[in-house]
């Protein structure tokens, strides 16, 4: 067995573990980055490759070191697809847009925080946590070629992606760091990236389509008029879907895919729940998926972990600098939520709503609805269909009322949420209250929408 010390021990180096290891490391500090894949295969993630927020990027990495990586930045709108509708809703998308060969993102990402002076573990897969008699996280345990590898560090930043294994191994007895957390609040997909022969009429739009059921949906994102992302995912809380096989099914329906070679392909599960109440614990911080920091209703999450990493090691660096390694890193909750935590959590009323409405209603309904609206409501968290807008809409949508005015009301306690949430607490002795007052206002998002509870 081989001991390693570090002031900080990065577990995962995707987005968010890369973000937090460049920028500690460029502040001085000894960093590790520990990955479970190999050298060649490390940064090879399961992704949509869609990058909402292209345009800003911690100065850490900044957007100059993995600009070579985005492909297509010509995207300025979502195509809806909605079959049983014969309909097609074109939605734009504000601010930058890019889909990136995500591949070449993650070896950029990885040689930016190399360059910075993190040390990366390559082969190494972490199977327990470190904790002291007082329950704070010292580092982590695992095994590299069937020898054990141990991580003591100061700091440890949990990187590891969805249902991370150092939270099922971890004691939070005496932490904020959020437990209620279950596998139905994630979503299982798989991914493709599949070379057509010619170009597609649509590679400035990232396509959706539903599937048979509520719970899923389907993407076409083009990485290139030729190469294109292609995937689907479901719901956990739903019956397991038959991801390659409905894959194949849609791509089969599709006249440009005709003659399409399969490139690549991947699976993986992410989170589709609000971010977690407080992801830190004394000597530990939680980012990017491990802290449920995705987008509830479009699967986004690049520009957050990267923040998210940027804010995990601004608080460890003023941790271990002031000698309060022990204690939680609750700045770190409040900066999240500040930035984009908030925002997540409002959109996720919308996601409740979903499981609550029949597939064939919820189609037929966006069909008859103007796209800015819509728009605003999936990137803002906030969205203008309230009465004038019905008004407006009421010839395409005069079937639709009731489901329109069910959205309005979800729509005013999603921004009662949001309001909620804009006001986390500055200390963690004060969020068993804010607590308390959250979940009063998402009883109130079942009672409306009528769906089952999600926490």
């Amino acid at each position: 067995m081989s001991t390693h010390e570090y002031d900080i021990v990065v577990v995962g180096s995707g987005t968010a573990g890369c973000y937090a290891a460049a920028t500690a490391a460029q502040e001085g500090l000894d960093v590790a980055v520990v990955e479970r894949k190999d050298e060649e295969a490390a940064g090879h993630i399961a992704c949509g490759d869609a990058l909402k927020g292209a345009n800003s990027f911690p100065d850490a990495i900044p957007k100059s070191k993995i600009e070579s990586s985005f492909t297509n930045t010509a995207v300025d709108h979502g195509r809806f697809e909605i079959p049983s509708e014969d309909a097609v809703l074109n939605i734009p998308v504000p601010g930058e847009l890019a889909v990136i060969d995500r591949w070449e993102y993650g070896r950029k990402i990885i040689d930016a925080a190399d360059e910075a002076g993190a040390e990366f573990h390559y082969d190494t897969v972490v199977t327990d946590v470190l904790q002291d008699n007082s329950g704070r996280v010292t580092g982590v345990r695992g095994k590299r070629k069937g020898e054990v590898e141990t991580f003591e560090a100061e700091i440890t930043v949990d990187a590891a992606g969805a249902l991370s294994v150092l939270q099922d191994n971890a004691d939070f007895s005496d932490a904020t760091f959020d437990t209620n957390v279950s596998y139905s609040q994630f979503c299982s997909a798989y991914r493709e990236i599949v070379e057509v022969p010619e170009p597609v009429d649509w590679n400035d739009a990232l396509v959706f389509k539903p599937t048979d059921r509520a719970s899923g949906y389907l993407w076409y994102f083009p990485r290139t008029p030729t190469e294109i992302n292609v995937g689907l995912g479901f719901q956990m809380t739903e019956e397991p879907m038959k991801l390659v096989k409905d894959l194949r099914k849609d791509l089969r329906s599709r006249p440009e895919f005709e003659g399409a070679e399969v490139v690549d392909k991947l699976g993986a599960a992410l989170p589709t729940r609000r971010p977690y109440d407080s992801a830190t614990a004394p000597g530990m911080v939680a980012v990017g998926d491990a802290a449920g920091l995705v987008n509830p209703t479009t699967g986004g999450g690049i520009a957050g972990a990267a923040y998210s990493g940027k804010y995990a090691a601004e608080e460890a660096i003023s941790a271990i600098s002031g000698g309060r390694a022990d204690e939680e890193l609750w700045r770190y909750n409040e900066k999240v939520m500040d930035h984009f935590g908030a925002r997540y959590a409002a959109l996720d009323v919308y996601n409740v709503l979903s499981t609550a409405v029949e597939v064939d209603e919820l189609t037929s309904m966006l069909a008859s609805l103007p796209g800015e609206p819509i728009a605003e409501a999936l990137y803002s968290g906030k969205t203008s269909i309230g009465p004038k807008t019905a008004l407006k809409t009421l010839r395409g949508a005069i079937g639709h009322l009731d489901q329109l005015w069910e959205i309005y009301q979800v729509r005013n306690l999603a921004e009662e949420l949001l309001a909620h949430y804009e006001s986390y607490p500055d200390r963690p002795s004060a969020l068993p209250r804010w607590q308390d007052e959250r979940d009063s206002i998402m009883e109130r998002v079942y009672e409306r929408t009528g769906a089952d509870p999600k926490y």
